[in-house]
């Protein structure tokens, strides 16, 4: 009895003093070195490696409580003073409000708002990406600084390839190349987590914040038609797999040191991906790698087992997600399931025993078990960082590098405020600043709506709505008309929301819907001066109408720009900003839509007339390419002499290469070897003139293209970018450093890597530079 009583009384010195509760002006931690009872527990013991600290605190949990932190709200575990903790947070363009582990109820209201993912894509500026990453990861640690954060995990970015222009949640990812994609991966997870721009400089692996790429894999439908992402079967070619779906993810794994992963709902090639043992497990931790947590899809377990009827009980699909490898459920399935599934000898404890080291880890990494967060490494960050004018600066110079000028007859824009005398705005985006922020955002510093901004850049601003939403079943053309008629210039805010495109809401058109376009055209043909479209949306629209309108002279896509978006369209429509943007996707035309959403193919195919998807691989007609964007100067390129024409891979030992059906030789990567795919590096230099009157910050897009792809390979790669601004008249000298490996290699039909001998084209703007493989 006397033991009884005594562990009892150490129990609630544990949970009064040892255990920090979230509090407004406190966040929650373990192993308060105030508290003598810490001494005798290994797990706060900080001097010690963190795999020894996780097993100490494994070693001591009971199996209930064990299963009880399998899952995203796992709850506090008194007796050793382990807090409550909240895995599911979110941060895809700021910290967000979507999860339940951040709280904007005290002094912090709201976090700096990025442009939507696919707009900041559009900047194709790598640091630019990097230092969004920051904000986000010191906003996020100072949020928790704050006590208004009960998780550190925050489950972005979304580095799906948007595949198909009708997708949902395109407007999440970087687009539709995987090359960029894994770059963007890099250096928004560096970034977060609080390493270099170049890596490698975690201390002690020590997290500022931790990401978590997203949606692992193939994951590319919401809800088209009948079909939905929770019973979809991903039928992916191991082709497609190797050169499309896994790149960025392996980028995120290997190069960015994600800390977390997350399995998506669909199924790929009949196994549920967080079921499939060779994807959690072979590949991404034994092949890539990979030390994070992997955690589902919200319900993706339940899912498993309603939807795909991937088990027959919930306790085999509870059991074949923690044997393929999944650390945490986001629900409560495994909470009700794994203790029945150990019972039943369908999983063992070992299974659940490595899933709580992967987690306790990373809380670990975070500094949850170190004692006052104020006195630890990040603990210096000050709540009043979040919201820095710095920040929000950032925001907007993202919005401003990012928009796309598509159109611009007769340099129609920028227009001149002195000359301006009278201004019509008009459309259902103008004045609304919540359709700026995208979807997963959070409440942004301030905002100001496109309408707001354009006022007083003329002496008189009248607005009309035009559309009642987006959807614009009705639209109220006369009155639009009439003040389009008495305007000097007339700005269109028209496009989508996220009533057209979101998470579980796939398109079924690409064109502009109800009567939008019939709006645009009545305007326009009304107007004194052609008019200027400003198109908001995530996915592609085909908008071929105004393309080939010459009343429409200027058209803009501003994707969702984010809390400073109508500032920088205003700054960009009067010229007080060139803009430089570059589309990250392909715009299709509406006769896409007879291509089934399902058909997961990337190659076309002749003997159907199945023409393929994203720039690499599509053969058919294209509203704007990949890459398309204009400027308000003009850029020339050349490549130097220093650029080699002949890669000779043929003297490098150890290269075996075997010929083709059509007698063309080839290499494997693998066969090749890292270090010979290191020698076989090489550079291209590349000169950038501004040859136009107008300082301009422009991305430079380096392809390589082959005259006949062969094989399945692409049709062009873009194997690199760079970001650069050039006064007018000013020239710039870029180095783009070529992997062959990596750059010139395409996928088989067996999936592996291969690199053929042959000539390529490395192609900037106009110029092209021949290139040779010698085998």
């Amino acid at each position: 009895m006397k033991l009884h009583i005594s562990t009892l009384i150490t129990t609630i010195l544990l949970c009064l003093s040892f255990v920090s509760i979230v509090q407004s002006t406190q966040p929650p931690f373990s192993c308060d070195s105030s508290n003598p009872q810490t001494k005798s527990l290994k797990f706060c013991q900080t001097g010690l490696p963190i795999s020894v600290r996780v097993l100490d605190l494994v070693s001591r949990l009971t199996l209930d409580e064990k299963i009880s932190q399998l899952v995203n709200s796992a709850p506090a575990v008194p007796r050793l003073g382990i807090p409550a903790y909240e895995w599911w947070s979110e941060s895809l363009h700021g910290v967000g409000s979507a999860g339940k582990g951040i709280f904007f109820n005290g002094s912090i209201a709201g976090a700096t708002s990025f442009p939507q993912v696919i707009l900041t894509a559009a900047t194709f500026d790598e640091n630019l990406w990097y230092r969004i990453g920051q904000v986000i990861g010191l906003e996020a640690r100072g949020v928790y600084n704050a006590g208004q954060a009960i998780g550190m995990t925050f489950w972005a970015p979304n580095i799906n390839i948007f595949r198909d222009p009708r997708w949902g949640r395109g407007q999440e990812t970087p687009g539709e190349d995987p090359i960029m994609t894994g770059k963007y991966a890099i250096r928004y997870v560096r970034g977060v987590q609080g390493d270099s721009f170049n890596g490698g400089q975690l201390k002690k692996g020590h997290l500022q914040a931790s990401a978590c790429c997203k949606h692992f894999t193939a994951y590319d439908l919401d809800q088209w038609k009948n079909l939905d992402r929770f019973s979809f079967n991903a039928i992916v070619t191991p082709q497609d797999m190797a050169d499309t779906f896994q790149p960025p993810f392996q980028d995120c794994i290997q190069k960015a040191q994600a800390s977390g992963i997350m399995c998506s709902y669909n199924s790929v090639n009949g196994i549920p991906s967080c079921a499939n043992y060779n994807l959690l497990t072979k590949t991404a931790r034994q092949q890539w790698g990979f030390h994070g947590y992997i955690t589902s899809d919200c319900d993706a377990v339940q899912v498993m087992h309603d939807n795909h009827r991937y088990g027959n009980t919930p306790e085999d699909s509870t059991a074949f997600a923690l044997k393929a490898g999944m650390d945490i459920d986001c629900g409560d399935y495994l909470k009700k399931y794994t203790k029945s599934a150990v019972m039943k000898k369908k999983v063992s404890q070992v299974h659940i025993d490595r899933a709580l080291h992967n987690l306790f880890s990373i809380r670990m990494r975070l500094g949850l078990f170190n004692g006052d967060p104020k006195k630890q490494l990040y603990g210096n960050i000050s709540p009043s960082l979040v919201c820095a004018p710095q920040h929000q600066e950032l925001a907007l110079e993202a919005a401003r590098n990012g928009i796309v000028l598509l159109k611009n007859t007769g340099k129609l824009l920028p227009l001149s405020k002195a000359k301006t005398n009278s201004l019509a705005v008009i459309g259902h985006n103008a004045n609304n600043a919540y359709i700026l922020r995208g979807n997963y955002d959070g409440p942004p510093c301030k905002y100001i709506e496109i309408l707001k901004a354009l006022v007083g850049y003329a002496k008189s601003v009248q607005y009309q709505q035009g559309c009642n939403a987006a959807n614009c079943t009705s639209a109220d053309i006369n009155q639009a008309v009439n003040i389009a008629r008495n305007a000097d210039y007339v700005v269109l805010v028209m496009g989508l929301d996220q009533t057209q495109e979101r998470e579980q809401f796939d398109r079924d058109d690409l064109v502009l819907p109800g009567q939008q376009e019939n709006l645009i055209n009545s305007v326009a043909k009304a107007a004194k001066k052609p008019v200027i479209l400003v198109i908001l949306s995530g996915g592609p629209v085909d908008i071929s109408f105004a393309k080939y309108n010459p009343k429409i002279g200027s058209i803009l896509w501003a994707g969702y720009p984010g809390e400073a978006g109508g500032i920088a369209l205003a700054e960009i429509i009067f010229g007080e900003h060139n803009p430089g943007g570059k589309l990250p996707v392909t715009w299709y035309p509406q006769a896409f839509v007879k291509i089934p959403m399902t058909d997961m193919r990337m190659r076309p195919d002749p003997k159907t007339g199945y023409p393929g998807r994203t720039y690499r691989f599509y053969k058919g007609p294209k509203v704007y390419e990949f890459g398309y964007g204009l400027s308000y100067t003009t850029y020339s390129y050349g490549f130097h002499s220093a650029t080699p024409n002949t890669i000779q891979l043929n003297q490098l030992s150890s290269v075996k290469t075997v010929e083709n059906s059509d007698s063309i030789r080839y290499t494997s990567v693998d066969e090749l070897g890292s270090d010979n795919c290191e020698k076989a590096k090489f550079s291209a230099h590349v000169s950038v003139e501004n040859s136009g009157e107008m300082d301009g910050k422009h991305p430079v897009l380096l392809f390589v293209k082959q005259d006949k792809a062969r094989n399945g390979s692409p049709i062009k790669q873009l194997v690199g970018f760079q970001s650069v601004s050039l006064k007018a008249g000013e020239n710039s000298q870029l180095v783009f450093e070529i992997s062959p490996c990596e750059h010139l290699s395409s996928a088989n039909e067996d999936g592996l890597m291969m690199i053929e001998e042959g000539s390529r084209y490395l192609v900037i703007g106009d110029a092209e530079h021949p290139i040779n493989i010698m085998m």
